[in-house]
């Protein structure tokens, strides 16, 4: 008989391990809390969408997976429907569809898979979970959102043992007004252009602003010197200034940016740097852009971005501009797990490991165990009556700080803190542990990703 062939996991498609995927659940948890503390409500969409609505808006016809039924034969139905490639597309339909029923401004936190076919790399997923959140309002949207979002961001991530998270925001205003005013044929197209800015040379971008955008070389040049511009603070508008270009829609983005700008630095220091190459790809932004990066992990790209957009809902006359960010969490997590910067106190759930004396007494440690857990105590009973050295070994191999030992004969129990060897008696009706042991913890280590 041949032996089977070594299996190896399918590129792009994550699968953590126990521990991993309790710190996964630890920071959705968190994001989830901090979401709704700033009152935004949970929604959940369908994971197809049809291929018309996730290709009108942006270069995305490479990246989508395309839904077909196996024994499908000749009918085309399914042909014509995708998985979504994120979840800002999937939400401005569900708004479309159910306006009647939503109060609005309409403020929504998704937590959802999604699935884009590109070419897996670390950090970087063919499936990936996001975790999104949006206002909406009917008609018209007030400012003062886009200036809410990226605070709303930092105080998300900021309570998460990650590093440092750094925005970066830009208002495509600016860019296009910019773009208008130096006369370029194509400011969509330069827009494009620019934000291939992290992944190619300026060169390479002036190529692509005279080619796909119509502009001259001192029209790209002047592109590249707009992009060069980043400040912490409010100073990015003489250097804007200074370029000489003027156009009443780049006024518009400058004001933006600086009321952004302004209460960042008021509310959250060093949260925000204002980047005037951040452009987004995606053709249906239309104001303010935000990208984050991880402080140390720069050179990965962003792992949480999004901005602005005006038209994306809309049919007929019915119209719901809106402003969102999406954290990319299992691009996030994938980059941390790489670089050993996370860990979970253990590898279980389990604070308290139930001895078994022998197996005739098994059924007291079961009711030991089923008082504990009736008290919130993540409990599991012996999978064996070896030795109680080696239940010892067993619990300390996952990471269980306790092992309870029962009575017997009536005499009462008593709980082993293995990692001390403090041992004292206990009745599972009233003992508790210290909060730190009674659930998972994570930390963050000092570690970056640098190298390489």
């Amino acid at each position: 008989m041949q032996s089977q062939s070594k299996r190896h996991p399918l590129s792009g498609f994550p699968e953590w391990l126990p521990p991993q995927r309790m710190i996964e659940q630890y920071v959705l948890d968190r994001l989830r809390t901090t979401f709704e503390l700033y009152g935004f409500a949970p929604l959940e969409t369908r994971a197809v969408e049809p291929l018309d609505q996730l290709l009108r808006k942006g270069e995305t016809s490479n990246e989508v997976y395309v839904l077909r039924r196996l024994q499908a034969g000749n009918d085309p139905a399914d042909d014509a429907l995708g998985l979504h490639f994120d979840l800002t597309v999937p939400f401005a339909r569900y708004v479309l569809e159910n306006a009647g029923k939503l109060q609005f401004p309409f403020r929504r936190y998704q937590i959802q898979k999604a699935w884009r076919g590109e070419r897996p790399q670390e950090g970087r997923y063919r499936e990936f979970l996001q975790a999104d959140i949006d206002v909406v309002d009917r008609d018209a949207l007030p400012f003062h959102y886009e200036v809410e979002i990226p605070l709303i961001i930092g105080d998300a991530l900021g309570s998460l043992p990650i590093p440092q998270i750094r925005i970066q925001v830009n208002n495509r205003k600016l860019c296009q007004g910019f773009y208008i005013g130096l006369g370029i044929p194509d400011p969509e197209a330069a827009l494009r252009a620019v934000d291939k800015s992290d992944k190619i040379s300026p060169a390479a971008v002036a190529d692509l602003l005279v080619q796909t955008a119509g502009a001259t070389e001192a029209q790209a040049k002047a592109c590249l010197a707009l992009a060069e511009i980043s400040t912490e603070d409010t100073s990015f508008v003489d250097a804007v200034r200074a370029l000489g270009v003027t156009d009443p829609l780049l006024d518009e983005g400058l004001d933006e940016l600086v009321r952004i700008v302004e209460a960042a630095r008021e509310h959250n220091p060093g949260l925000l740097v204002a980047d005037l190459r951040i452009a987004r790809g995606l053709d249906y932004y239309t104001g303010t852009v935000y990208e984050t990066r991880l402080v140390g992990y720069e050179r990965f790209g962003s792992i949480c971005s999004g901005g602005r957009y005006d038209n994306l809902a809309t049919s007929g006359s019915d119209r719901y501009p809106g402003v969102g960010i999406s954290v990319g969490v299992s691009r996030m997590l994938g980059l941390l797990f790489g670089a050993g910067a996370l860990s979970a106190s253990r590898s279980v759930p389990t604070c308290v490991l139930v001895a078994v004396p022998d197996e005739e007494t098994r059924t007291e440690s079961d009711r030991v165990a089923a008082a504990l857990r009736a008290r919130g105590i993540p409990t599991e009973v012996s999978p064996s009556a070896a030795k109680f050295g080696k239940q010892i070994r067993y619990a300390e191999r996952r990471g269980i700080p306790y092992v309870w030992f029962p009575g017997t004969e009536g005499s009462a129990g008593e709980v082993k803190d293995i990692r001390s060897g403090d041992q004292v008696i206990a009745d599972a009706a009233a003992w508790t542990p210290p909060d730190d042991d009674l659930r998972v913890t994570v930390t963050g280590s000092a570690q970056t990703g640098l190298s390489g």
